[in-house]
């Protein structure tokens, strides 16, 4: 690996976390010694990375630090295809539309070899069961957890049994047959999953939920004991 390879990498690694991570983690990530690692970042300091932290503490990457475009590897453009082609099938339609032009925009940037590779992969999306109904719901529902907003929903559990709840939406989970809402419900006091198909109906409310939904989702990962992805 080049120097410069080095220095993209060791970015890539400190943006993958959102905390402070120890030198010796980066270095062990990057596979070089930890005074490579402190040597390296003192470097990217220097050229105006705004990376804050200290030998002994850790570091973090500051929010808002722009990389120039970077070279994929043949690795990473099939997962980009792989993972595009599965939201394009498996998702709602705007997220599908979306993964297809985020595809066709990194397409049109990459030489002419690599953009091949993103024509010619060999990596399929096999057909699956039919997805349970809930498919026109999601865009107001993946809204309505960008604003934090309140959801009003009409809701049958695996009975059949009917409740009127009121709920933080904070995740949307996307299984191979169906969609399930992460949330917290006002009614129980607590998380709860609720399957999309499940909706009688739905209303997206004006008022905001009190807490930040970054906070909720760490405390649902915690609960759940669900690693965070």
């Amino acid at each position: 690996m080049s120097r410069a390879q080095r220095l993209l990498e060791l970015i890539q690694v400190l943006r993958q976390h959102r905390r402070p991570v120890a030198g010796a983690v980066v270095a062990e990530g990057l596979g070089v010694s930890l005074r490579t690692v402190y040597r390296d970042i003192e470097t990217l300091k220097a050229q105006g990375a705004p990376i804050d932290g200290e030998a002994g503490l850790g570091y973090v990457l500051r929010p808002g630090f722009m990389l120039p475009p970077l070279m994929f590897s043949e690795e990473e453009i099939e997962a980009l295809v792989l993972g595009s082609r599965w939201v394009s099938e498996r998702a709602d339609g705007l997220l599908g539309m979306a993964a297809r032009n985020v595809l066709a925009k990194i397409g049109a940037v990459l030489p002419k070899d690599l953009k091949a590779s993103i024509e010619a992969s060999g990596l399929l999306i096999g057909p699956g069961e039919p997805i349970q109904a809930g498919h026109g719901e999601l865009a107001e529902i993946r809204q309505a957890i960008r604003s934090e907003r309140k959801l009003q929903i009409a809701y049958a559990d695996e009975n059949g049994v009917p409740t009127e709840r009121i709920v933080w939406p904070i995740a949307l989970a996307f299984y191979d047959r169906v969609r399930v809402l992460v949330a917290w419900c006002e009614l129980r006091a607590d998380y709860r999953h609720f399957r999309i198909d499940r909706f009688a109906s739905f209303e997206c409310k004006a008022e905001r939920y009190p807490r930040r939904r970054s906070r909720l989702l760490k405390e649902w990962h915690e609960v759940q004991g669900v690693p965070e992805q």
